[in-house]
């Protein structure tokens, strides 16, 4: 059995009420779309086709390689977006898989489990259903004596005693693609949105229609809605951590804790509160990440410990500390068990083995070599109003506190700085930097300054009185 899938990505969403399409709203790191996308490369279908609106450009440009997009040039309904689908299968494709682009709580199994029963029963179509105790504006199962399909019912046409029914169409049909094609050629829009519905076609294939219903309904529902989309957010979020944790990890108050699908974390590390792992995170084993952690597209090595700490595109070794109150930007590497800690920007740093930047520093485009100890309140002043210039500090440097680093500059291995050095020229190695005036020592120098504050206003008192007695 040759399958494809078909998914109906054409609505314009404006129950989101925003600019954005709704099927591009994203998930824990994934668009609506994508999570559909998944489920169905989950499920093993490797040929899709994706209905969109005219001028659904971004849309368009968010379609993985092989996923072809096909335009729906007037909205009038999900039949007639089945049917435009359906015609961008050859003939070879004897089975479709019709879905929704805005089910991101769709998994592969629920997939794998339809086409399973549509294989076995021998219908020419097989849909999925749902029982809610709330139906709200889904489409009415209504089934005959005998429990199989009678038809189904969209919200807006059911009377009482449909809207009554709690099993609700979920969207998604395996159905024999060229009698579909058939039937929907003879499918009106005499309803009460004037639209071509797709369940409506039902009826017009011969034979019984398959059901399959899902034990769990939250998989299958829509998102229509920015509440929709935070309870699917929800959904994904508790599904995402239960793996976490079921895999080794350790949350102490797992609702306190983001992460995005692609992230990968090491048995035995402790998510603490207030962390969040985003884009293609990776942790190790055996970490302490949180309180208030943000990782974001970067790599944490095996022990390490990070705290009140936001890290972007960034590499952490093993047993490295950070923070607290650290911010890593882009390009920042930290070798084994380098630190940075409070207060510490870096960027485009590479860090080296065993080396410190322990409190109040900036570290931006520079190198420092193992062991070394950056003073408290150093700075590389990396850029001269044109263009980024690289500090190179050597192995084993001590600098003194509050050092400016004026770059292009380099510290050879085994130098140190003196405190409150603006370092303009390179320091050998094992050399002492010092760039400061010399101290200067003036002698009763409060007690002078008080006499002449005192002397300056009397002398102010005085002339005030005889200003008055001219008068």
């Amino acid at each position: 059995m040759s399958v494809a899938g078909v998914v109906l990505a054409a609505g314009h969403g404006t129950r989101m009420r925003s600019g954005v399409p709704k099927v591009l709203h994203t998930l824990a790191g994934r668009t609506m779309l994508d999570w559909v996308l998944a489920a169905l490369t989950d499920a093993q279908i490797g040929r899709v086709v994706v209905v969109v609106a005219p001028g659904a450009d971004d849309v368009r440009r968010s379609l993985p390689d092989g996923v072809r997009a096909v335009v729906q040039e007037q909205q009038r309904g999900t039949g007639d977006a089945a049917a435009v689908g359906l015609a961008a299968l050859d003939d070879e494709c004897d089975t479709a898989l019709i879905l929704c682009g805005d089910t991101p709580l769709l998994t592969g199994d629920v997939i794998a489990g339809l086409l399973d029963v549509h294989r076995s029963n021998g219908s020419l179509a097989t849909l999925v259903s749902a029982t809610l105790d709330d139906a709200g504006e889904y489409g009415r199962v209504v089934r005959d004596s005998a429990g199989a399909l009678d038809c189904i019912v969209e919200a807006r046409d059911a009377g009482p005693d449909e809207l009554a029914i709690a099993e609700i169409n979920a969207g998604l049909y395996a159905v024999h693609a060229a009698s579909l094609r058939s039937a929907l050629s003879g499918v009106g829009s005499s309803n009460a949105q004037g639209e071509v519905y797709l369940p409506d076609a039902l009826p017009h294939l011969d034979g019984a229609v398959g059901i399959v219903a899902v034990d769990d309904p939250s998989i299958v529902l829509g998102v229509n809605t920015r509440v929709q989309l935070a309870a699917s957010e929800a959904a994904l979020q508790a599904r995402l951590r239960e793996e976490l944790m079921l895999g080794g990890v350790t949350m102490v108050d797992p609702g306190r804790v983001y992460v995005e699908v692609d992230v990968g974390v090491g048995t035995d590390t402790v998510l603490w509160p207030g962390t969040q792992l985003m884009g293609d995170t990776q942790v190790g084993s055996g970490c302490h990440i949180g309180p208030d952690v943000v990782l974001h597209d970067s790599i944490v090595g095996d022990g390490a410990s990070v705290v009140s700490a936001n890290i972007t595109d960034s590499d952490i070794g093993d047993s490295c500390v950070v923070g607290p109150y650290a911010r890593l930007r882009p390009g920042s590497r930290l070798r084994a068990g380098a630190k940075v800690g409070t207060f510490v920007e870096t960027k485009n740093a590479d860090i080296g083995e065993g080396a410190k930047v322990p409190h109040l520093s900036y570290a931006g485009d520079v190198e420092i070599g193992e062991g070394s100890n950056i003073g408290a309140g150093n700075i590389t002043a990396n850029y001269d109003g044109f263009r980024k210039h690289r500090t190179t500090i050597g192995a084993r440097v001590k600098t003194g506190s509050d050092c400016v680093f004026v770059a292009p500059v380099t510290v050879g291995d085994d130098a140190m700085t003196g405190a409150g050095s603006i370092i303009t020229d390179d320091v050998p190695a094992g050399a002492l930097g010092i760039a400061r005036a010399r101290q200067t020592i003036i002698e009763q120098f409060t007690e002078r300054a008080a006499a002449k504050a005192r002397a300056a206003a009397e002398q102010a008192k005085q002339g005030g009185s005889v200003a008055r007695e001219r008068e």
